[in-house]
């Protein structure tokens, strides 16, 4: 089992970054694919980006592609999510989720572990 817990959200302004981290408990991160999604007020979570259990590969949404990064360190038991250019629209709640299985995934459903959230508000 895999316990989350994200930090590094925040209120910023449009165009400004911020950089989301996650730590891992647990000796089996490595096994975990991982994903970050996101919820706005009145919304489903959606997905963001994801990575494999390597860092070899990673998936993105069209909505943040080129502006977003994950990456993870499996020495640290961590995955980040770097956000640059950052729009209003990119305000919600950040998850980190775990997900024990090979291959990269979009689909919230078939993360097993999660985090319990970080706000990210961008002011227009």
């Amino acid at each position: 089992q895999v316990q989350l817990v994200e930090s590094g959200g925040g209120l910023v302004q449009a165009g400004d970054s911020l950089r989301l981290s996650c730590a891992a408990s647990g000796r089996t991160f490595s096994s975990h694919v991982m994903g970050w999604f996101r919820q706005a007020p009145g919304k489903e979570r959606e997905f963001v980006a994801a990575i494999s259990r390597s860092g070899g590969s990673t998936l993105y949404a069209d909505s943040v592609k080129g502006r977003f990064t994950i990456s993870r360190d499996n020495t640290k038991n961590t995955v980040n999510l770097q956000m640059n250019s950052l729009k209003p629209e990119d305000t919600a709640v950040y998850y980190c989720g775990g997900r024990l299985s090979l291959g990269i995934s979009y689909v919230s459903q078939e993360y097993a572990y999660w985090g319990q959230g970080t706000q990210v508000t961008v002011s227009s």
